[in-house]
């Protein structure tokens, strides 16, 4: 099993809708890569936090045959490809095989019937769904690595009491800064993020602070083991020669 057949498992555990077969299969896949449990933590918490936003509404009573019929008639539409003989694989002379459709197994049908589901079952909670979806990607990825069995943390204080914190975890391969009270600058200047290694500065992308100077931004690119993590103030969008332009603000070791 891959990891991405596990992450279909772990959706399926998080809504207690596995197979006994399917559970099994989630349990020994587990106990086999304990590095990919983040996937069923992030998915237990978005059924946890959907569970919690909303009050139990009874899903109306012909949701269950409205939504097999649907599934059973998109079967009919796309029927299964039937097998080629042997013989014709055995000729010299057969045709070059046509492209072959990738079908829908169960646990597609599987997550088809779940949001379906939930979409209806909840009623308003299709707005926490949205919420949930639409999340910035520098938190669902802060989420990842707090849920990663190596993830680690190191930060540092500003000088006027700012605190940054950078996040990372070489399993989930991202790394998050977090900060508060950074200092307020120009709206032709942004902040940029830096690896800084031996071989120089390399940019991570830049991002905006909100008006307390909070900030959580996901680094663009990898980092190397020892890399320091460090902000610098550059022209609106970026230094506009792939180098720091000025002093960083401040400068995080991560070894």
């Amino acid at each position: 099993m891959n990891e991405h057949e596990f992450a279909e498992l772990a959706a399926g555990h998080a809504l207690n809708a596995l197979s006994p077969e399917d559970e099994a299969a989630f349990v020994d896949a587990l106990a086999e890569h304990p590095e990919w449990e983040h996937h069923a933590h992030s998915d237990a918490a978005t059924v946890a936090a959907l569970s919690d936003s909303v009050a139990e509404v009874a899903p109306p009573p012909a949701l269950r045959t409205d939504l097999l019929a649907r599934i059973a008639s998109v079967q009919q539409d796309h029927p299964a490809q039937v097998a080629a003989p042997a013989s014709s694989l055995e000729s010299p002379a057969a045709a070059p095989a046509e492209p072959r459709r990738r079908s829908w197994g169960p646990r597609a049908w599987f997550a088809l019937a779940a949001s379906l589901v939930l979409l209806v079952g909840v009623g308003g909670g299709a707005v926490v769904l949205t919420q949930q979806l639409n999340r910035p990607v520098a938190v669902v990825a802060l989420e990842r690595i707090e849920a990663a069995p190596d993830a680690q943390t190191a930060s540092t204080t500003l000088s006027d009491g700012g605190e940054a914190t950078v996040h990372w975890s070489e399993t989930v391969g991202e790394v998050v800064f977090v900060s508060d009270g950074l200092p307020t600058i120009g709206a032709d200047q942004s902040y940029e993020l830096w690896f800084v290694r031996d071989a120089g500065a390399i940019s991570a992308g830049v991002f905006e602070a909100g008006e307390d100077g909070d900030a959580t931004a996901l680094l663009a690119g990898p980092m190397s083991p020892g890399d320091v993590i460090a902000v610098t103030v550059e022209p609106a969008g970026g230094s506009p020669s792939g180098a720091p332009t000025s002093d960083p603000i401040f400068a995080i070791p991560t070894a």
